[in-house]
Order: structure tokens, then C-alpha cells, then sequence
């Protein structure tokens, strides 16, 4: 990731009519993509008991979406879909200094065998609703009502961001190239900054 300079808060409720009147440029923000990350370090984890890594659309998509924006993947791995092991190895995962984001895909729906989303959530130090809410929204222009059985979650965990998409390739295209993308760099910058050193 890209060293910046240090965020100074902007007030919301200040004047900011100027910037009203154009819209989204500049907004409330101020100077927050002042720290985007230009590119971000990606762990992609299939969470599955059937596929294999030879055999994983869905994690091939979001490595070749990622790769393809310029971002690097610098891990990829694949873990039963049991609470232990998917919880150990994200956890392992955000902690590595080398990573600025975790995607793992699969284990978010309403089976029993379902369980990333109660795997990874305890690992959060802040989680970021909007992005299922979003995700939810868009995935249900594609397919309807169904929407409703996604638990798709995201978070910082350590300093890095994580997201949590279903096992489809179809809803992993939709959340990595159309939500996570084009705000990746942004929250990767913004959630490792001021970290503490030892």
C-alpha cells in the first residue's frame, strides 16, 4: 500500500454548499482518499468441503478481477467449511503483514454447513453493514426475492479489511467488481492507518 499524508477530519454539518451543488465531488469526505491504497495486497479463501483449488471458479474469478484492477494476490487458500478452520485461517490471514484484504467466498447461505459469516464476525473490530445492504440490493436486480438467503458480510479485522460473498461465481462477480473494487483501495488505506508499531 501507498504511504500518504495524515487525515484531517472534515465537519459535515460545515459550509459546505459549494461542494452541494456539485454533488459527489468532495462532499462531506474532505480529504479521505487523501490515504487510498493504490494497490492493495488480497488473501482469496474458498471456503468448501467439495471444490478443490483446481476446480474454483468462484476464487479464480475474484483472483483474476483483482490481478486484472492491478492489485496483487499474495495468497490464496482453501478451507472446509467448518466454524474452527474458517475462523483459524482468516484470523491467521488478517494478521499477516504482508495482506491488506481478505475475500473468501462460499459458506454464507442458510444451510447448516453455512457458517462463515458466524466464523469470521467475532473476528471483526468494526463491520461495515452497508456492504451487504448494497450487495443485497444489487444482487436482487439479478435474482429477485432469492437475495434474501445471502448473509454476505464484511468488516475490519487488524487493521484489514474483510469481506465475506457467497460460493456462486455469479454473486462473487457481482461483489468483487462491483462493490468491493472500486472501493477497495479506499477502506484498505483508511483501515490500516495509524496502526500501531512494536
Amino acid at each position: 500500500m501507498s504511504d500518504s499524508s495524515k487525515h484531517a477530519e472534515s465537519d459535515p454539518a460545515g459550509d459546505h454548499d459549494h461542494a452541494a451543488k456539485r454533488g459527489h465531488a468532495d462532499h462531506e469526505h474532505g480529504d479521505h482518499h487523501d490515504h487510498d491504497a493504490d494497490t492493495v495486497a488480497v488473501a482469496v479463501v474458498t471456503v468448501s468441503s467439495s471444490r478443490s483449488l483446481e476446480a474454483d471458479a468462484s476464487g479464480d474469478r475474484i483472483v483474476d478481477a483483482f490481478e486484472t484492477a492491478g492489485h496483487e494476490v499474495v495468497v490464496r487458500e482453501l478451507v472446509d467449511d467448518e466454524f474452527d478452520g474458517v475462523q483459524g485461517t482468516v484470523d491467521r490471514l488478517v494478521r499477516r503483514d504482508d495482506t491488506d484484504a481478505v475475500v473468501t467466498t462460499g459458506g454464507t447461505g442458510v444451510t447448516p454447513d453455512d457458517v462463515t459469516p458466524e466464523a469470521v464476525r467475532p473476528l471483526l473490530d468494526k463491520t461495515l453493514p452497508g456492504f451487504g445492504e448494497l450487495f443485497r440490493r444489487l444482487s436482487y436486480e439479478e435474482v429477485g426475492t432469492r437475495t434474501v438467503g445471502s448473509r454476505a458480510t464484511a468488516g475490519i479485522a487488524d487493521g484489514t479489511a474483510v469481506f465475506c460473498l457467497p460460493g456462486s461465481e455469479n454473486a462473487v462477480r457481482l461483489g468483487v467488481e462491483d462493490v468491493i473494487l472500486p472501493e477497495i483501495g479506499h477502506l484498505a488505506g483508511l483501515a490500516s492507518r495509524d496502526e500501531p508499531t512494536e
